[in-house]
């Protein structure tokens, strides 16, 4: 068997690749170059010496600041240029500048940029305040002339009301300390004119009211212009008002209103000819004004454009220096030697690339001094790394949301690259479904590069990410639905006639009285005679719950298989045979019988019960089976079956516990001097740890490990091989509901001699198919396929408990790393 397993052609997903610690020793002079060009190669993760040190007290601290500043400043013109509606172009002009240059080239620009900015503020608020003082000027005018009147009538009957009584002593009323007691004079009544925010309006009228006790009149009008608002640059609609009041302390209230209020007060002339000539000199001077904003524009937007066109470059280039320096912090700096150490993790296969840029590097910078480039021994586990391409990195990165695999552990993905499409498929099988689900597997791959260039939204760009995955589930899709024999519920006799006719020759009642074989059987998939059939909910039900049970075993069976491959790998002949050996026996005595059972009545036609037989086989085993027997010698088979499970549960408990005690004592009493292979000891081993301590050996915390770990496993092969009953309930389900919307919904309204119902009908059945069979339906699937793969399969024999590769890479920048 280890021959065998030794002569297996290797698979580059099946094993992460081998890694190697390295040490780096840089010359300072062509440190900068060096790091640049592995950050170009992208297949070296380093380890942070400095850790104990703040992001202040590191060496190239400065360097990382004067990148963060300005990375500020090509974020400032990013939301300059968006704000101001340009579209940057790409240019290729001045790519090769130096951070220096680039560095006073950005504070130039940002000086100009700001200073045109202040203009421009200043001038549109001065544009502002004219436009207002326009509007209200227009405004004002008609109140003035339409209220003279009516306020002197007014302010008239308040003075007779008041002041006709001689005893009134109290003077309650603001206008009765400041207004003349002459009945003709008007020299008291005065006004205020102003605009202000339409929001603010019914507040602003409510506290003037309050604070002048009601003794002053608000006319307002809206404003025929909406102004823009200088710091948000939306357009806000005013509302123009003039307030009556007479006096000095009520207008300084006011004046203190409107100042709270942000309303701005101009002043409005009673003379008509003076209102038309300061009319007249406020629109020429907007007129300048506009003319002058313009101008201004024109030049702030030629200056943008001038910016807009390298900014993706400057921003690249000032990410990746950033990204330098960072990683320079990272290293030791030898103050002695002038140089700089550096420590990681890198690929075997990589050792030769790596040397070839960093002899480049010495190269490029004229270093007199090569850079020393070695492996080295480490304590802690490497890092897991699996080269994966765009067919299988969702797949990679769907075992990878459960746990990343410990170094040089089984993958997962291997398999689930098969296993997971045709899981989701069996719940998901209809071929009209699948059809649905293909087209659109094909629209995202053939924009493929016109979709990776873009932004996506967050569903859009897990779609786009799991084109290939939807691709494979789609393809298994239409296969399954051809078992099954649906297409949106509907069957088809696409591979030949049905085996099975009427009763009788009017085929009348058939779907109710049964049907009759007369030929062999359908030769591929379901009989489509089945559809509607009495008897047709009892067999599919059957069918596929069987089904099911044999899906499940097998894919039970893979993991545990893969736990072999496992313990061969790290060389452990106690998993071997104290783990995996029980576990099969256990699994298949029971579950892999009951598959077994299955097989043997589908070939035989039998009607034995198999609940019977399995619950028997445990409560009486030694009786007579009757009719429920499917082959000879099954009973005494049964009994065999039964005694393997029971002993293969103290095989799983005991054994492996003791021997590693054994060995352990051996080790420490001078018997032998072999160093363990640390998966012997792996139980009494914390996760992620990669060499064992020779004292902290703990046979209870081992035994009691073991104990849950066996327990878990006998529990867990009957929960298991019941939870993958759910690809039954869910195609099931699948199929019930397509039937409802096929048959109560389309059907039912093609049955109406309407074209107005039946358009109906149609959009009805096709907003159901679309939304509830294809997204629902299949998130659904997705989701029960993700769970039998995360728990039935992976527990195992996956761990999960390792580190993930994250090498020092450009390519692996994005715009909030800077």
């Amino acid at each position: 068997m280890n021959e065998f397993v030794e002569n297996l052609p290797p698979m580059d997903l099946m094993r992460s690749e081998k890694m190697t610690f390295v040490q780096l020793i840089i010359p300072a002079e062509s440190s900068h170059r060096a790091i640049t060009y592995l950050g170009e190669l992208g297949l070296i993760q380093f380890r942070d010496l400095n850790a104990e040190k703040s992001p202040f007290q590191r060496t190239f601290v400065n360097q990382v600041k004067r990148c963060a500043e300005m990375s500020r400043k090509l974020r400032f013109f990013k939301d300059q240029i968006n704000k101001a509606g340009l579209v940057a172009s790409p240019s290729v002009l001045q790519s090769d500048i130096h951070l220096e240059d680039l560095e006073i080239q950005l504070a130039e620009h940002e000086h100009e940029l700001i200073e045109m900015n202040s203009n421009s503020e200043k001038l549109r608020q001065s544009y502002n305040e004219l436009l207002e003082f326009k509007i209200v000027l227009e405004k004002a005018c008609s109140f003035l002339v339409s209220s003279h009147g009516a306020v002197i009538s007014e302010e008239r009957e308040l003075e007779e009301n008041v002041f006709s009584k001689g005893n009134y002593v109290e003077t309650p009323f603001l206008y009765q300390q400041e207004m003349t007691p002459a009945p003709s004079d008007q020299s008291g009544l005065r006004f205020i004119s102003g605009i202000i925010c339409k929001s603010k309006v019914l507040r602003f009228e409510r506290m003037l009211f309050r604070a002048t006790r009601g003794n002053m009149l608000f006319n307002q009008a809206p404003a025929d212009e909406q102004i823009i608002d200088p710091i948000s640059y939306e357009m806000v609609e005013k509302i123009v008002f003039v307030v009556f009041f007479s006096g000095e302390q009520a207008r300084t209230k006011i004046l203190k209103i409107c100042e709270a209020f942000g309303a701005n007060c101009y002043p409005v002339p009673e003379d008509i000819s003076k209102q038309r000539q300061i009319t007249s000199e406020v629109s020429a001077r907007l007129a300048d004004l506009e003319a002058t904003l313009e101008a201004g524009i024109r030049h702030r937007n030629k200056a943008l454009a001038s910016v807009g066109g390298p900014l993706t470059i400057w921003m690249d280039m000032v990410r990746r220096e950033k990204s330098v320096y960072d990683t320079l912090n990272m290293l030791n700096f030898d103050v002695t030697k002038k140089c700089l150490v550096g420590e990681g993790w890198c690929p075997v296969f990589a050792k030769t690339q790596i040397q070839e840029a960093l002899q480049r590097a010495t190269f490029d910078s004229n270093s007199e001094v090569g850079i020393i480039f070695h492996s080295m021994d480490a304590l802690e586990s490497p890092p897991t790394y699996f080269r994966t391409n765009i067919f299988t990195g969702p797949y990679q990165e769907i075992v990878d949301a459960y746990g990343v695999a410990r170094y040089q552990e089984a993958n997962p993905a291997v398999y689930t690259v098969i296993t997971f499409p045709f899981l989701f498929a069996v719940m998901f099988g209809d071929w009209g479904h699948g059809i649905c689900l293909l087209l659109g597997a094909l629209v995202l791959i053939a924009r493929e590069s016109k979709l990776s260039t873009q932004r996506l939204g967050s569903f859009m760009e897990m779609l786009f990410g799991g084109r290939y995955v939807l691709l494979l589930m789609s393809l298994f899709s239409i296969y399954c639905g051809l078992i099954y024999n649906e297409f949106f519920s509907v069957p088809y006799h696409i591979f030949g006639a049905s085996a099975y006719k009427c009763r009788d020759n009017t085929c009348r009642d058939a779907h109710t009285t049964g049907l009759v074989k007369y030929r062999e059987p359908y030769p591929f998939g379901v009989d489509p005679s089945w559809r509607g059939s009495r008897s047709e909910l009892p067999f599919l039900n059957s069918l596929k719950m069987k089904m099911s049970i044999l899906f499940g075993v097998v894919h039970m069976n893979l993991g545990i298989i893969l736990s072999y491959f496992n313990a061969h790998f790290f060389g452990s002949s106690l998993d071997i045979r104290y783990q995996f050996v029980p576990q099969m026996i256990f699994l298949n005595c029971l579950f892999g019988y009951l598959s077994l059972l299955i097989i043997v009545k589908w070939c035989t036609g039998s009607q034995a019960d198999l609940y019977h037989v399995m619950i028997y086989m445990f409560l009486s085993p030694f009786d007579n089976l009757g009719e429920n027997q499917l082959f000879w010698g099954q009973r005494p088979l049964q009994v065999v079956l039964l005694l393997l499970s029971v002993i293969a549960v103290p095989w799983m408990l005991f054994p492996k516990p003791f021997m590693l005690k054994k060995l352990h004592n051996e080790r420490f009493q001078g018997r032998t001097y072999g160093v363990l292979n640390s998966s012997e000891v792996d139980l009494e081993l914390e996760p992620g740890s990669a060499r064992q301590r020779d004292d902290d050996f703990n046979f209870t915390e081992v035994f009691v490990h073991q104990m849950i770990h066996s327990i878990e496993f006998v529990l867990g092969s009957v929960s298991n091989t019941a939870s993958y009953l759910r690809l039954w309930a869910l195609s099931l389900a699948h199929s019930e509901l397509s039937t409802v919307f096929y048959e109560k919904v389309l059907l039912l309204a093609w049955g109406y001699d309407n074209l107005i119902i039946r358009l109906l009908g149609l959009a009805v059945f096709s907003f159901a198919t679309a939304f509830i069979l294809l997204m629902m339906e299949s998130l659904s699937a997705f989701l029960h396929a993700l769970r039998l793969h995360w728990v039935e399969f992976q527990n195992k024999f996956y761990h999960g408990d390792g580190c993930k590769f994250k090498p020092f890479s450009f390519a692996s920048l994005t715009e909030d790393e800077s």
